[in-house]
């Protein structure tokens, strides 16, 4: 089969930031499920709660994994999902609208707030909650700024936000004001805007509405006054007020939690008694370091899709010499990107910046190399000696240091018929620092006497 690249919309197709819309037509033509090889289909579990256990009862379910691995376009996925059921949903990246280095409950509410609001109004529905209009007088005479809203409650947060963004010290003067008035807040929300939204929009023929917060996994680690972490006060301490809102709620939460030993805290308070969901990474090798081949065929569909995304499943991969030269070259890709989209993608643009396709195999080994030599460069001795065990026992432990491997990425969590495993990324496995430690292992064992 004979076809022309289109290099400049595989540039854009290759772009490692962009979440793939599920809604949209020209995103959907790239979506791979890869449910199968993750060893657990999630958006179906968060999308029964809904719609088949819970469609009048508001739920609120915790989603977590690693940064990149696929979350967003997965969440994508499930607003597309839950809106062909019959939901209206309110979808928004919370890192657009907060600092994720300076983030309070106040913000989280006002935030979501906000984007139902906006929602609601591009569908017709226009609330003006008498509460928020005299919370905005109140707010506009504390920061000694007139904020003239018309009753539109989208306009009022945006202008307070607006005059907080760039200045920390206001920013903390406004939540001291606001924390006392965080539960009448809440009321607010819950009776002049979500209860009011759930009733028009069943008029309107709508089962529900459904509010999902991407990008909360984002939130800094930085340590609060208190002692607690930002994200162990924010959802840990304040869960339950983050839960009480009167609709569906999806939020993202960082991977560190469920290593916490209050991870049970956290499922009682912000999940209502269910545990968070983890979407662990594509399966693309198995425990003793072989290729998972499902995997590998999935993978080598992605991106072979964001090359030709109007070209037959079967008929791909015959256009592979299009794109590389040479099948293996593909494989290699798939390999060392150790089942993580972000990265993957990442290594194939990086690509695209050196040469035009096809790739050589020397253009990918080089741009391997850029890649290793960074994570290199980030890892101390201490961190080289967990490592180590993580690569011997496929394990990880919840102490501060095995959870800043899973944030750097220098360790995967997959999931097969045997359940939950870790492993270093290929990329570090690879190095002569590791070669050199198995190598060391290996001649201990050999020497080692008999009984011992």
């Amino acid at each position: 089969m004979k076809t022309n690249l289109n290099l400049s919309r595989f540039f854009k197709a290759c772009n490692p930031s962009k979440t793939l819309v599920i809604g949209d037509e020209l995103d959907r033509q790239y979506y791979i499920d890869f449910s199968d090889v993750r060893g657990c289909k999630i958006v179906e579990e968060l999308q029964r709660t809904i719609v088949r256990i819970s469609p009048d009862e508001p739920t609120c379910q915790l989603f977590t994994g690693h940064i990149g691995c696929g979350k967003s376009t997965e969440l994508q996925r499930l607003k597309a999902e839950l809106e062909q059921a019959g939901f209206h949903v309110v979808y928004f990246e919370s890192s657009q609208d907060l600092d994720m280095a300076d983030i309070d409950v106040s913000d989280i509410l006002l935030s979501i707030a906000r984007q139902v609001s906006v929602s609601l109004e591009n569908t017709g529905i226009t609330l003006k909650p008498s509460y928020f209009a005299n919370l905005f007088r109140e707010i506009g005479d504390f920061l000694q700024t007139p904020i003239e809203v018309n009753g539109e409650i989208s306009l009022g947060i945006a202008k307070i936000s607006t005059r907080t963004k760039d200045s920390p010290q206001l920013r903390t003067q406004l939540r001291q004001y606001l924390e006392p008035r965080t539960n009448s807040i809440l009321q607010a929300i819950n009776e002049e805007i979500l209860d009011k939204a759930n009733q028009q929009l069943k008029t309107k023929g709508n089962k529900g509405l459904v509010v999902i917060v991407d990008n909360l996994d984002r939130v800094d680690m930085r340590p609060m006054a208190s002692g607690r972490s930002q994200p162990e006060y924010l959802f840990i301490d304040r869960g339950e007020q983050l839960r009480r809102l009167n609709c569906h709620l999806v939020y993202t939460i960082p991977l560190t939690l469920i290593f916490s030993n209050e991870c049970e805290t956290l499922k009682n308070r912000l999940g209502g008694g269910i545990a968070p969901k983890v979407l662990p990474m594509v399966l693309v090798r198995q425990r003793d370091g072989s290729d998972h081949e499902p995997g590998m065929v999935l993978l080598r569909q992605l991106v072979m899709a964001r090359a030709f995304p109007e070209v037959p499943w079967n008929a791909r991969l015959g256009l592979i010499h299009e794109v590389f030269d040479a099948p293996a070259t593909l494989d290699r890709l798939c390999r060392v990107s150790g089942g993580h989209i972000r990265n993957l993608l990442g290594l194939l643009y990086s690509c695209l910046q050196r040469q035009d396709p096809p790739f050589s195999r020397e253009c990918l080994e080089a741009v391997i190399k850029d890649y290793r030599d960074d994570l290199l460069l980030a890892i101390d001795d201490t961190e080289w000696d967990l490592l180590y065990e993580v690569v011997q026992q496929q394990s990880v432990k919840g102490e501060t240091e095995y959870q800043r491997l899973l944030r750097s990425m220098f360790v995967y969590e997959y999931r097969d018929m045997s359940g939950r495993w870790f492993g270093i990324s290929p990329a570090l496995a690879e190095t002569e620092k590791v070669s050199a430690w198995q190598q060391k292992l290996r001649t201990d064992l050999e020497v080692k006497p008999a009984g011992i």
